[in-house]
Order: C-alpha cells, then structure tokens, then sequence
C-alpha cells in the first residue's frame, strides 16, 4: 500500500464507523439520563456497524491507514466509554472511588487492547486476536444488562457485586495473550455455502427469540472461549510430552 491509498478517505467504510460512533454517544446520553436498557442495544447496534466497515473495506478494496486510524479513535467511544458508563451508572455507583477507578481500568484497558491491535495488524497480521476484541467486551456488559433487566432480575447487592467482578474480568481478558477466534478468514467450499447459510438463518432465528438471553449466552461463551483455548493448548502439549516421553522411554 503507497503512501497515497493509505491516507485516502473512503467514504462508504469511514460513514459506517462514523454510524457506530453515532451509536456509542447515543449510548453515553442514554446512560446519563438512566436508559440503561437503550444504551445497551445502542452498544450492540455500534458493534453491528463496527464489523460492517472492515468488511466493506477490505471487499471494495477501500482499506487505509486513515481508516483504521478512525476505527479505533470510534471504537474507544463507543466500546471503551460508553461501555464504562453504563456499568458505572447501571451498578458501580454505590461502590464509590472503587466504582469510577473500575470502570477507568475498564477504559484504560480498552485503549491499551485497541494499540496493541493496531501494532500487531501492522507488523504482524494474523487470523485470530490476540486477548479479548473490545466490542466484544463491551458486548458482555451490554448483554448482561439487558438480561439482568428483561430476565434475571436479581437484587440490587448481587447486581452490583456480578457486574464489578465482571469488569474486572473483562479488562483482564483484553490484555491477556488468550488467543480469541476472529473468523475473518473462513474458507467455505463451495458446495457446503448453501448449508451455511441455513445454518445461520437458522442461528438468526434462534437469537431472535428471546434477544436478552440468547445473545447473553452468545457474549458469554466468546469471552469463556479465549481461556478455554487456553486450557485446551496447555492439555494438549501435556500429553504430547507425556506421549513422547512413553516413547523415549519404551
């Protein structure tokens, strides 16, 4: 990529990632003036846009450095503060000093997450992300807020303790080496697509049924999926150790 493509403004990628910034303020004002429920969806609705506009550009061919600067200037607002803000509004607040200092962690992290991307996309490309994808993060807490309000309806001390530990684990997952799937690069055969897109019709209809649970779930297993990994790499080399031993042995 020359200098020139590199710094190009692409209209149509750049107006989807300004979409999801509109998403995230939305989701700001709706926190401060207690719309929890709305902030939520507007966080979801911001990831939507946030996964149409490096789909869109890398199909027209319209990817720059200009656009994935802005990416991540849009995605600090709509997945590092707004996500923040909710939770702190939603439940931190009685905790106090405690509560703002987690949900600025919360923040901390997702910028330190966003440049550690932004470097590793550069010098070293890869299929999967390395640690926890901050709209994914923040697709946690959105989630657990609509489930919390439309399903679980728990008390006030259990919401307040459940959502503080989780935005502890979040900002953890973030910067952590676990390796998460990205399923950007998935090579379907052709004679398998129809199949496929049944399947995902099928997995549309599923998550259309009850919204709050089914995409509490889904959020819920992506974040466990990176430490699962984790422990699946580490049992494998185990036995592949233990195997070879055996044999050097025998």
């Amino acid at each position: 990529m020359d200098s020139t493509q590199s710094n190009r403004f692409y209209i149509i990628p750049c107006l989807l990632t300004i979409c999801s910034l509109f998403s995230g303020f939305y989701s700001i004002i709706a926190s401060i003036n207690g719309y929890f429920f709305a902030a939520a969806i507007a966080i979801l609705v911001a990831a939507v846009f946030d996964g149409l506009d490096g789909r869109v550009a890398r199909m027209t061919g319209s990817t720059s450095t200009f656009g994935m600067e802005l990416d991540s200037l849009c995605d600090m607002v709509s997945f590092g503060v707004a996500p923040a803000l909710l939770a702190y509004l939603w439940a931190l607040t009685p905790y106090g000093r405690y509560g703002w200092l987690a949900a600025f962690l919360y923040v901390a992290t997702t910028t330190l997450r966003l440049a550690r991307f932004n470097t590793q996309t550069i010098n070293n490309p890869g299929h999967d992300f390395t640690g926890l994808p901050c709209p994914a993060a923040a697709g946690v807490i959105a989630t657990a807020v609509m489930f919390s309000s439309q399903v679980f309806k728990t008390t006030e001390t259990v919401k307040h303790i459940t959502l503080l530990l989780l935005v502890y684990l979040l900002s953890y997952l973030m910067v952590s080496n676990h390796r998460y799937l990205s399923f950007k690069n998935i090579n379907i055969p052709r004679e398998k697509r129809f199949h496929v897109i049944v399947g995902m019709i099928l997995l549309l209809i599923l998550l259309a049924t009850e919204p709050p649970i089914t995409l509490f779930v889904v959020a819920l297993a992506y974040m466990l999926s990176g430490p699962f990994l984790a422990v699946r790499a580490r049992l494998l080399r185990k036995k592949k150790q233990v195997a070879k031993q055996e044999k050097s042995s025998s």
